[in-house]
């Protein structure tokens, strides 16, 4: 049988995907995703150096193509920073949910959580420059150096609610993850209140419903 010409990334990936799927564990080595594949191995690394490489393509893909449905919405131009950062949260959520199979292999094959996170290394970058591209509302420093940590410690902010959201995904159990939809909605809102420093009303909604889901978790 001849061999596939025309490979493409999305082609490896999604084979990629259905291998692990199948099988619950990574092919023993390229070449033999390759063969099994029916393309040249070579075809493998004109795209990615391993398959580590490949599964964090995989998460980075996620944000960018989040980026690209918004970039492609009409009215998500006109929304300011929190309605955006919500869209983006429901975008990234419904793209992951509707693969959530390999999202939840992914996330939780490694014993070593640290080993997880690493994958996410790509999006955490598409995610973050997201942020800076919202130009949120910061105290003027008047200090440049001081004025850059402050960016900084939005964006990890920013990056360390967004993966507890993640993870928040990943322990829901409800119908048509639900909760995670609440979550976002109150982890959001509580943030941008804390930017804004407007009454704390949304600051202890969000305080409640996460004392509540942790009772339910542990009963």
């Amino acid at each position: 049988m001849a061999k596939k010409k025309n490979i493409t990334s999305l082609f490896i990936i999604t084979a990629y995907m259905d291998y692990v799927l199948e099988h619950g564990a990574q092919p023993k080595n390229v070449y033999a995703f390759a063969k099994s594949n029916n393309f040249d191995e070579a075809k493998f690394y004109e795209f990615f150096s391993s398959f580590k490489s490949l599964e964090e393509n995989i998460f980075t893909t996620f944000g960018t193509n989040t980026l690209e449905v918004l970039a492609n919405s009409e009215e998500f131009a006109t929304f300011d920073a929190r309605n955006k950062l919500l869209s983006f949260y429901y975008t990234f959520f419904e793209m992951i949910t509707a693969n959530r199979s390999y999202v939840v292999y992914g996330l939780t094959s490694d014993k070593n959580q640290l080993q997880s996170l690493k994958l996410l290394k790509g999006l955490k970058t598409v995610f973050t420059d997201f942020i800076e591209s919202l130009d949120l509302k910061t105290l003027d420093l008047n200090q440049e150096r001081l004025e850059k940590l402050q960016n900084r410690a939005i964006n990890e902010t920013a990056w360390i609610q967004f993966v507890m959201a993640m993870k928040f995904w990943l322990d829901d159990t409800s119908s048509s993850f639900d909760k995670t939809d609440q979550y976002i909605e109150k982890s959001v809102n509580a943030s941008f209140d804390l930017i804004d420093n407007t009454p704390l009303k949304s600051i202890v909604d969000f305080g409640k419903f996460i004392f509540k889901e942790k009772l339910d978790i542990k009963a």
